[in-house]
């Protein structure tokens, strides 16, 4: 067997905070071969991004390693210089991080920030450099590099970043790439695009990978073998399969039980979830360190003692429990309450919403303007009933978000009707509209940064929401953010902490508890769950249809993930550049027939099995626009069922499907989808991305 690129050995990493040292990583070991994909991972403040940070050398201040080594190509990176870690970075390690936009200067342009990147380590004449960077930012699939260096990040859409920042780590051909949550807000075609190109690259040049991601399903996907981290500890590792096929550990186990399942019935079942949080690094319980959440702890014997040993199960499978051997399956999913679908009474209905962008100034109309009108949302009608969650799904640039700001008060639409209450909201400002209106239309944003004070406390941020919503009085206000921390699953100390002192997670938790602190009627949720653990979104989802059942709270449900979509929604909305493509009730949606689009949306989806093979659907002919038609259908050059000129040409009809309100946007009689699509002819290659 060839040499490991990275050996981690019986590595601690500590914080310091004040006189103490506060472990957050205990006792690691694991190893990464060259041309192999090795997974971390876990819930929020288990370690995984402090063992990346550890292995580049990008430790905060109060950090350090206490003990064990990181061996990177034999040499240990603990104790480097900072010369040394210079000439680590980016030679031997890269490192693709969560948020792409923060990982890049806004006020420079891309192709400036890839040349400094391959400067740092690869010193080429400018000729060569330039193209260099042209070849790797195809290699990413980025369509027209040369245009793209003179923009800035703002103008590149979330994939096109992501893919940014993958190119400039592989600009300096690193032996090992750590890659932290990389696909985190990528819709499921862009992502399964990402790491398809991630795991050829690999393919080609031996290069180590190691992801560091809450996604089951991308590690299915990606890793030949996968640790699942807890309060700093391996608690089990083993093959891909082994992990996720046949877990043994309770808490991989309980992580695996919260997903919810694309292939199963709509039955609504509530999702599992794990009780309690993961213990900060200064609470370790004694034992073993998940015993206070564990469905099977034995008093006096899981709490007491020392921590437990890995145990070795075979073939490279091991775990870190006390009674393996005595554990019980996990107990069967609860079902939701039976929930009518019948007709309900309407709460908001969008009447042939439009949004143009840039197509009202004087160069378009004299057809001087380099770039054409953008027409974000384009005639777009759809319905929601109180009590009822209607999904909207799509790829990035669909006009998902962009409906959202119109409903709330942030944008106005540039023609149609958005009926709420009797009232058209499309036009109406959020400083115009009347409190009551604001209180009963809420809305928990993607990105939780954007949009709290960081300079405010979280008590501060959501007692200030409480007041305007109504409460006066201090007690009752204390009371109201204390439940609403309660509902959230965040710990009472988080009310005196800043944004930054806080996950990712944990800020998009405080999001949504100030969404619900006026009792809405309407909750607009734009990725509301993206960025938390699967524990947690299972506890929020759950949440959203208790508070749904009881106050008959209507939700206009934005996401790009299709298995929970499948979960929570009654009727799906499928939008592409702006267009609904196809609309119904989510149990027709997700089925055959569907329009050409959903069926690559559905295609795309990996569920968290590693046998799972993805469908590689037929791609258009060779010479096709890459551009939308002006006159046919929008989604004609990427379809692989087009029917020639006629789909490039002219509007598609809408169509009904089978009973209720199905419809799509498509020339295609339903018959004729019925048919399996057609498949790429190019067999799967065998690598990482199918272990």
């Amino acid at each position: 067997m060839t040499a490991p690129v990275l050996t981690i050995e019986q590595l601690t990493v500590c914080y310091r905070s004040g006189r103490r040292k506060l472990p957050a990583v205990q006792h690691l070991d694991f190893a990464v071969r060259p041309g192999e994909a090795y997974g971390l991972v876990g819930e929020s403040g288990c370690g995984k991004s402090t063992v990346a940070y550890a292995v580049m050398g990008h430790l905060p201040e109060n950090g350090s390693v206490t003990a064990g080594r990181i061996l990177v190509d034999g040499e240990d990176v603990v104790g480097l210089d900072e010369p040394g870690l210079r000439r680590l970075r980016g030679a031997a390690v890269a490192m693709v991080y969560q948020d792409p936009a923060a990982a890049l200067n806004p006020v420079m342009r891309i192709g400036r920030q890839l040349a400094e990147a391959l400067d740092a380590h690869r010193r080429l004449p400018p000729a060569e450099a330039r193209a260099e960077i042209l070849e790797v930012l195809a290699r990413v699939r980025l369509p027209e590099p040369a245009q793209l260096l003179r923009r800035y990040p703002h103008q590149l859409s979330g994939g096109q970043l992501q893919r940014i920042v993958i190119a400039m780590a592989l600009l300096a051909r690193p032996r090992l790439l750590l890659l932290d949550e990389p696909t985190t807000g990528l819709d499921v075609t862009v992502e399964a695009s990402v790491v398809r190109l991630i795991a050829e690259l690999a393919a080609d040049s031996g290069m180590a990978l190691l992801y560091i991601s809450h996604n089951l399903g991308l590690m299915a996907r990606v890793c030949d073998r996968i640790g699942v981290m807890y309060a700093g500890q391996l608690v089990e590792e083993g093959s891909a399969r082994q992990i996720l096929k046949t877990p043994r550990h309770p808490y991989n186990r309980a992580l695996i039980d919260c997903l919810p399942d694309m292939a199963g019935a709509t039955d609504r079942r509530r999702l599992s979830s794990i009780p309690g949080q993961v213990p900060a690094p200064g609470d370790l319980p004694p034992g073993c360190l998940f015993a206070p959440r564990c469905g099977h702890v034995e008093a006096g014997l899981c709490d007491a003692g020392p921590l437990p040993r890995m145990e070795p199960l075979g073939n490279g499978h091991r775990a870190r429990c006390l009674r393996l051997a005595e554990i019980a399956a996990s107990p069967p999913p609860v079902a939701f309450p039976a929930r009518a679908r019948g007709a309900v009474e309407s709460r908001l209905s969008l009447d042939a919403v439009t949004r143009v962008f840039g197509g009202g100034t004087l160069w378009h109309r004299l057809g001087l303007a380099r770039e054409a009108a953008l027409r974000a949302a384009d005639g777009v009608s759809f319905g929601i009933g109180r009590g009822e969650t209607v999904a909207l799904v799509g790829e990035s640039g669909s006009g998902k978000s962009t409906l959202a700001r119109i409903l709330i008060g942030l944008d106005g639409a540039t023609a149609g009707r958005a009926l709420y209450d009797g009232r058209d909201i499309a036009r109406l400002p959020a400083r115009r509209r009347p409190e009551a209106l604001i209180r009963a239309l809420q809305i928990v944003f993607q990105n939780p940064d954007g949009t709290l004070n960081p300079a405010h406390r979280v008590y501060r941020i959501l007692a200030r929401v409480v007041r305007r919503l109504g409460l006066r009085d201090r007690h009752a206000v204390s009371a109201r953010v204390a439940e609403l921390l309660r509902l959230v699953r965040l710990p009472p100390e988080a009310a005196g902490r800043y944004p930054h002192e806080l996950s990712g997670g944990q800020r998009q938790r405080v999001a949504i508890a100030r969404a619900f602190a006026g009792e809405p009627e309407l909750i607009i949720a734009d990725e509301p769950v993206s960025a938390l653990d699967v524990s947690v979104q299972a506890a929020i989802v759950n949440l959203l249809a208790d508070v749904q059942d009881s106050a008959r709270t209507a939700i206009l449900f934005i996401s790009h993930d299709l298995a929970l979509v499948r979960h929570v929604a009654d009727r799906v909305v499928v939008l592409y550049r702006g267009q609904v493509m196809e609309s119904g009730p989510v149990d027709a949606v997700f089925a055959a027939p569907s329009h050409p689009y959903t069926e690559s949306l559905l295609a795309a989806v990996h569920p968290p099995d590693p046998d799972h093979r993805p469908m590689v659907l037929a791609a258009p002919e060779e010479g096709a626009e890459q551009a939308p038609p002006l006159a046919g259908c929008p989604f004609a050059p990427r379809c692989h069922r087009r029917i020639g000129a006629l789909c490039v040409g002219q509007a598609p009809p809408r169509r009904a499907l089978g009973q209720g309100d199905h419809q799509i946007l498509c020339h295609h009689e339903p018959a004729a989808l019925v048919t399996p699509p057609p498949l790429a002819s190019f067999p799967e290659t065998e690598s990482s991305i199918d272990a």
